[in-house]
């Protein structure tokens, strides 16, 4: 199997549960259940607080 990198677009589960629909780095998107061999990463937003 071939690694594949793409980004959550959409979380169409309850409370950010799967399943995502996932835009893959060659553009195509599709809906995935990730399984136990899936590594999602979260993204740092940056920018400035108005705090």
């Amino acid at each position: 199997m071939v690694d594949q990198k793409g980004e959550i677009i959409e979380v169409r589960g309850v409370d950010g549960e799967p399943p995502y629909v996932v835009r893959f780095e060659d553009g195509h998107t599709g809906l995935i259940y990730p399984g136990p061999d899936c590594n999602i990463e979260t993204k740092k937003h940056s920018g400035s607080s108005n705090r």
